[in-house]
């Protein structure tokens, strides 16, 4: 957990929580149910799936879903599936703070890379992940609908 002045990070892991925090990633997985939310919740978590949230004064407003993965070309890694903040808390630096939190999360427990995608579209998430957090750009990602 980190604490500065009343903002706290942690992991969510329980009905509850998760249901606390649906609003908030339906924000970002707009084609969610609250039933569909919480059905793949319980088989990502089972598959390793964390869900971090920053609260400010007992109110969500920020989300990172992350898993540690492993492979050939980013060894043992966090990749980021999730990550918004809510609309009205947007642009005061929620989400920038809560990635850092999983950064050094992330390097204590011995990752060596922290990935993530983004849409092709979303250049303002491109550039306050390059310029901001220092993220590099060095693939395409595909996919193919079945």
């Amino acid at each position: 957990m980190t604490n500065s002045t009343l903002e706290i990070i942690s992991e969510l892991t329980n009905t509850k929580q998760w249901l606390e925090a649906f609003p908030i990633m339906k924000q970002l997985r707009t084609d969610l149910t609250e039933e569909t939310y919480l059905e793949l919740l319980q088989d990502m978590s089972r598959d390793g799936y964390k869900l971090f949230a920053m609260y400010i004064e007992d109110e969500i407003v920020s989300l990172v879903g992350l898993s540690w993965r492993i492979n050939f070309y980013n060894k043992r890694h966090i990749f980021i599936y999730d990550l918004v903040t809510d609309v009205s808390h947007r642009s005061f630096g929620y989400g920038e703070k809560l990635l850092n939190y999983i950064h050094d999360w992330a390097n204590e427990n011995g990752a060596e890379y922290v990935a993530l995608e983004s849409g092709l579209q979303r250049n303002d998430a491109h550039r306050f992940y390059e310029d901001k957090l220092e993220y590099d750009k060095w693939c395409y990602s595909f996919r193919k609908t079945m």
